[in-house]
């Protein structure tokens, strides 16, 4: 193995640690922060390319039978360069939005998506689980990152005890991974004890799905839009959200070794695919449609796993980064000039920055799935897999692109229908040349990733996935996708879309969330609490007064009768010590008297017993 590949693989994780750190607890290093992170984060891309093609693997002792292992295989290194592009023009935009606590933010960038590429690159649960818990810690501080608003800090807080909730599956696995004799080792875990493996793959599962925002949980990702829209950017595009979706794809054979785990994949993610992107339609607040699309289109890529597709699902969680990080840094953008999110006041913004206009409307037209840009090839190669699966699937994968083209339409609409009373973008502020440069070469990627998909480059990106042959998609299906798509935005934009009231509200996810778990475990929590005052404090004041009186008690026994007795066994001593001293007077003579006494007594008594 090459050592300066071997370097490069630690360095990755290592330097945007590092970084982070120090500008994280460093309070003097305001005008350093962004200059400092643009330039680790430009080095972590030139890492994450030699990484990819050098393709290394790294291993130092973490205890007893495993080790705390990196490696980078055919899904890192198609994973890991989108990761670093994005963060770096992530943080290229923040530098000129976030202009307060700079360094605090920039070094809490840096740790997320170093914890991001350490997931990527994770080959031992060990190091998965270390990955894992950072990621989770960081998004709680980036989402509640203006601590001083309650509501903010509240939303990270729901965020980051839902997705921790999940992640306690991660743990089961492990558990269970051992008790199977399959060790901790990524790639073995398919060969486990067959009871045990159900049990890796429900724990795996539980996590990927919560941090992948799939039904149940997908309402932690509407509170996380309380953050800094750099930080949507990044968590929906390339961390945390997408991290979910690509740990079942890393684990695809396990799901498949099970029998259910990729059947449930599929239609977990179909049905999130569906129904938030029915939420989607129904959002008025830009941040909310584009979290809840995201929850929708991670779907498509928890039905690649399921569906055994890991090409598929690698080529289009790359598509929808990079539409993503696009879309939600428009959003930001445009908050900045404007001061709002909500739909209404975003009316004719693509004729007040045309740059941000145009490049978000390059990103809507990607996720509405109109050929040829990216996400419509890599969608249609995740669908092409599940027809062979389930049609009744393949079918809500359809509708489910249907909904996309009509979310994405409404926000097209938006953006380019100014109503003639709406004065909004003309009393609007500016967009800094930094927010705006990043944008062009996402909405690039946005336009051409879908070349993933499409020959002659997917068999090249199934090669690498270790599946070759496997991605392929046939032109009836292209076609009928693009037919679906184009029709829905065509009718969007000629009649206002229909809102599902219904669906408003995440479904009522949070709310029901709060009646069937939440209010319970503090119900619970608070007899817990009346057991322990009533119950439990109560009989430790019994027993700790109870032995005070025993002590009292056995203090006046040692007093009275111990400390006495004592006492006269001493005095006795003492008295036989005085009488032993009598004989002791130095006389020669006296010494020889005293043994011709003893001598005679020896002989009397062995006369009389002799």
């Amino acid at each position: 193995m090459n050592p300066l590949a071997q370097t490069a693989l630690w360095s990755l994780v290592a330097l945007p640690t590092a970084a982070g750190t120090l500008l994280t607890t460093t309070r003097r290093a305001e005008r350093a922060a962004a200059p400092v992170s643009l330039a680790v984060a430009a080095a972590t891309v030139v890492l994450a390319v030699v990484v990819a093609v050098a393709r290394p693997a790294v291993a130092v002792p973490f205890m007893a039978g495993v080790d705390f292992a990196l490696t980078v295989d055919g899904l890192a290194a198609l994973l890991v360069p989108m990761l670093a592009v994005v963060t770096l023009l992530v943080l290229a935009a923040a530098a000129g939005e976030i202009r307060r606590s700079q360094a605090r933010f920039h070094g809490l960038m840096l740790l997320f998506a170093a914890s991001a590429a350490l997931t990527v690159t994770s080959a031992t649960l060990p190091t998965l689980l270390f990955a894992w818990e950072i990621m989770g810690a960081a998004s709680y501080a980036l989402i509640g990152f203006w601590w001083r608003d309650e509501d903010r800090v509240s939303a990270g807080l729901t965020a980051f005890v839902t997705t921790r909730s999940a992640d306690l599956g991660l743990y089961v696995a492990a558990a269970a991974a051992l008790a199977g004799g399959a060790g901790l080792a990524l790639a073995d875990l398919p060969h486990g004890s067959p009871g045990w493996r159900h049990v890796i793959a429900a724990g795996i599962l539980a996590a990927a799905l919560g941090k992948a925002a799939q039904l149940p949980l997908s309402f932690w990702l509407s509170r996380a839009m309380a953050g800094p829209s750099p930080v949507s950017a990044l968590l929906h595009s390339a961390a945390m959200v997408a991290m979910g979706g690509y740990l079942l794809l890393r684990v695809q054979p396990l799901l498949a070794a099970t029998g259910w785990a990729a059947p449930m994949a599929m239609w977990v993610g179909g049905l999130t695919a569906l129904l938030l992107g029915a939420v989607a339609v129904a959002q008025r607040d830009i941040k909310q449609l584009l979290a809840a699309s995201t929850a929708a289109q991670l779907g498509f890529v928890v039905m690649a796993a399921g569906a055994g597709t890991v090409a598929g699902g690698a080529a289009h969680l790359i598509a929808h980064a990079a539409t993503k990080a696009l879309l939600f840094l428009a959003a930001g953008a445009w908050l900045t000039a404007l001061g709002t999110t909500q739909l209404a006041g975003l009316r004719g913004v693509v004729g007040r920055w045309r740059l941000v206009g145009w490049s978000a409307t390059v990103g809507a037209l990607a996720l509405a799935g109109i050929p040829p840009l990216s996400l419509w090839a890599t969608k249609d190669a995740v669908l092409a897999q599940v027809l062979e699966q389930s049609p009744w699937l393949y079918a809500v994968g359809l509708a489910a692109s249907a909904l996309s083209a009509a979310y994405a339409g409404k926000l097209l609409v938006v953006i380019w229908r100014r109503d003639g009373g709406d004065r909004g973008p003309m009393e609007a502020g500016r967009i800094r040349g930094l927010q705006q440069a990043p944008l062009v070469i996402l909405a690039v990627g946005a336009a051409y990733a879908g070349l993933l998909a499409l020959p002659p480059v997917d068999a090249a990106v199934a090669r690498v996935a270790g599946e070759p042959g496997a991605l392929h998609v046939s032109l009836v299906e292209l076609a009928v996708s693009a037919v679906i798509a184009v029709v829905v935005v065509l009718l969007v934009v000629r009649r206002p879309l229909p809102e599902p009231r219904w669906a408003l509200r995440w479904l009522g996810l949070e709310a029901a969330a709060r009646v069937l778990i939440v209010r319970p475990t503090l119900r619970c929590a608070e007899a817990l609490a009346r057991f322990d005052d009533q119950v439990l404090d109560r009989g430790v004041e019994v027993i700790s007064a109870g032995t005070l009186r025993l002590a009292g008690r056995a203090s006046g026994v040692d007093d009275r009768w111990l400390d006495r007795a004592v006492e006269r066994l001493a005095a006795e001593v003492r008295r036989l010590g005085q009488l032993a001293r009598r004989p002791q007077t130095g006389q020669l003579h006296q010494y020889y008297l005293q043994a011709v006494l003893v001598l005679l007594v020896a002989v009397v008594l062995l006369v009389l017993w002799g």
